[in-house]
């Protein structure tokens, strides 16, 4: 349902040079292979495009990223950062501490569903 929405989507150059981007890489048998990814944008601050590897996922990636993603928005001197989620990802975004604030309407034809948004709040240390 919502590969659609992503389909034929690239992070390119521009997109990398304009926000903090950050890889998780992990090691087997093929070498090193892309394991999860997202983007911290600053204004307004944003996580954006979250994505663990399907084959990866369960296994603490994405929990690593949120808490990677915590720590660089502090160092930004950042105190919350939003995210839209796609619905199958809101339990996630629950579980790793962010608070439900809102629903983003749908825009069409790209994305033709309602998604939730929540909020990480950041503690100053």
């Amino acid at each position: 349902m919502y590969a659609s929405a992503v389909a034929g989507y690239r992070v390119g150059p521009d997109y990398i040079e304009s926000h903090r981007t950050y890889v998780a890489v992990g090691a087997d048998e093929h070498g090193d292979r892309i394991l999860g990814f997202y983007a911290l944008v600053l204004a307004p601050p944003e996580l954006d495009l979250l994505f663990v590897a399907d084959e990866a996922q369960g296994r603490g990636i994405g929990r690593l990223l949120v808490a990677h993603m915590r720590s660089e928005a502090r160092a930004a001197g950042l105190d919350r950062v939003k995210v839209v989620s796609h619905l199958p990802a809101a339990d996630f975004y629950h579980r790793v501490g962010a608070v439900r604030t809102g629903t983003a309407l749908a825009t069409p034809p790209a994305v033709p569903w309602d998604r939730p948004e929540f909020e990480f709040r950041i503690p100053p240390e």
